[in-house]
């Protein structure tokens, strides 16, 4: 695939970034894709390696070699039906997955990975500029109904599967605009929301039917002491949709944030990420916010090492914070990840993202003890070091100390999905509190409740959005052999 010697003749090629000041006047995109010459010696990068260990280290099985050859030969018509064969939404993945693909590539052994996250993000938008995106309507009906639940990239990628298949798709949403995580989770600096946009309209087009604003729970609700983002003005109980569909698929996230709970966690100044990013979010869409949280001139301190937190960093410094702290609770990894021991596994390394170079000061080994606080406004966090042995965390003795800060942004992870709304539809769970569903291929992600299956973070627990895209698609095959006795859709 590619240039036979392209390899041993081209460098790898990074996209870049607008110069921090310039970006962070705004919350547009800042990534300056690869131009269609780039592109193209990116293609011929790739190597004829025989067994493309790429293809399974990407969730959705992406044919990365033949769309990179593609790229290179510059037949980009192609290369977007090469693409879209296995991803409902490369420009979702183009932008924000991590890239466990170029982990696995076969090159990434003693160099460089080819740049396949880079090139995808090339086809799509090349795609999208020349009109190559269209409406694939169904050429027939099925007369069979399918409730969605859930318009985060699971469900999206579901509804848009069996709409192909000629089923009548509803897709639920309780929030106000589609997207789920997509939209209220990621910030637009990193996705722009207008992607969004056009999928939806385009998954109208093929006769999806969209309904936001309605929740999808039994008389408690999300819960009176849940921080899930919720704008619901509409509530329908599960057995008012059981009754009006042939199947109903749930596919919402592992929406309840893992708290930390200290002495002083009640202090004004301390809330989670998911409260923080997605009021952002909304404003940057126009909408007016009663009381939105702002880190201007602030002194912010992130709990959490990984992209929620992240982008927590990035919000916080185009607020315009004093300064930024990010914390994470275990050493410091490797600059260097041991090659010949981990890979074509995903690595574990020091990740710097373009949020951390905006401006951030990084803490690792470091536990916090309390929230301090005056009046019942957060003021200082009290720390602490700490050590690993043998897998067990130990304070270091004489290591406390108080750093000031004015707000508290918890980015720790989601431990589960909204209890309520599996207890609702009466759905067995596992040990993590996810429903319980296996990906067998005959009978695939079907729950305990006759007719109701469950996918992507719901299912699996918190993830990536390209594991949560694989989830709907497959878990749409698996809904259209119930109803249809088999199916043509790819798994």
């Amino acid at each position: 695939m590619g240039k036979a010697t392209g390899f041993l003749e081209y460098e790898r090629i990074e996209e870049g970034y607008l110069p921090v000041a310039k970006r962070l006047k705004n919350y547009r995109e800042f990534v300056i894709a690869l131009n269609d010459g780039q592109a193209q010696i990116q293609g011929a990068r790739c190597m004829d390696c025989g067994t493309p260990f790429c293809n399974n280290g990407c969730p959705v099985n992406n044919i990365i070699p033949d769309f990179n050859d593609l790229v290179y030969q510059q037949n980009w018509r192609a290369a977007i039906d090469v693409l879209h064969s296995t991803n409902n939404f490369p420009e979702f993945t183009g932008r924000i997955c991590p890239a466990p693909c170029e982990a696995a590539c076969t090159l990434h052994i003693n160099d460089d990975a080819v740049g396949i996250k880079s090139i995808e993000h090339a086809i799509i938008d090349r795609a999208w500029e020349e009109g190559w995106v269209q409406p694939q309507p169904a050429r027939w009906q099925t007369g069979k109904t399918v409730a969605i639940v859930g318009a985060g990239p699971a469900g999206l990628a579901a509804a848009q599967q069996l709409a192909r298949a000629g089923h009548s798709v509803t897709l639920f949403e309780k929030n106000d605009r589609v997207g789920g995580l997509l939209r209220y989770g990621i910030p637009d600096f990193k996705l722009d929301k207008s992607h969004i946009d056009r999928r939806v309209a385009q998954l109208q087009a093929e006769g999806v039917t969209i309904r936001t604003g309605v929740l999808v729970a039994g008389k408690t609700g999300l819960g009176k002491h849940s921080k899930v983002t919720n704008w619901a003005t509409e509530t329908i109980s599960p057995d008012t949709l059981m009754a009006q569909f042939d199947a109903v698929l749930l596919t919402g996230g592992a929406e309840q944030s893992r708290d930390l709970p200290v002495p002083g966690r009640e202090l004004q100044g301390v809330h989670f990420a998911m409260e923080f990013l997605p009021q952002q979010n909304k404003a940057n869409a126009g909408d007016k916010l009663p009381q939105p949280i702002r880190a201007d001139g602030k002194h912010v301190i992130v709990i959490g090492g990984g992209d929620t937190g992240s982008d927590c960093v990035g919000t916080s410094n185009r607020h315009g914070a004093a300064s930024v702290t990010q914390f994470e609770l275990l050493p410091m990894p490797p600059q260097q990840e041991d090659k010949p021991l981990v890979w074509p596994y995903w690595p574990l390394k020091l990740r710097t993202s373009s949020s951390h170079e905006e401006g951030c000061q990084r803490e690792f080994a470091i536990a916090t003890k309390e929230f301090l606080g005056d009046n019942g406004q957060l003021t200082g966090v009290k720390t602490v070091r700490v050590e690993w042995h043998n897998g067990k965390m130990q304070e270091v003795p004489g290591s406390e100390q108080i750093l000031r800060a004015d707000l508290v942004f918890l980015a720790m992870g989601f431990i589960s999905p909204v209890q309520t709304v599996l207890t609702a539809f009466g759905v067995d769970t596992d040990a993590r509190g996810n429903a319980r569903a296996s990906t067998e291929a005959v009978g695939g992600y079907a729950t305990s409740v006759p007719r109701l299956f469950a996918a992507g973070d719901i299912r699996r627990g918190q993830s990536l959005v390209v594991w949560a895209i694989r989830e709907g698609r497959q878990a749409a095959r698996a809904v259209d052999e119930f109803l249809m006795g088999h199916s043509e859709l790819p798994r």
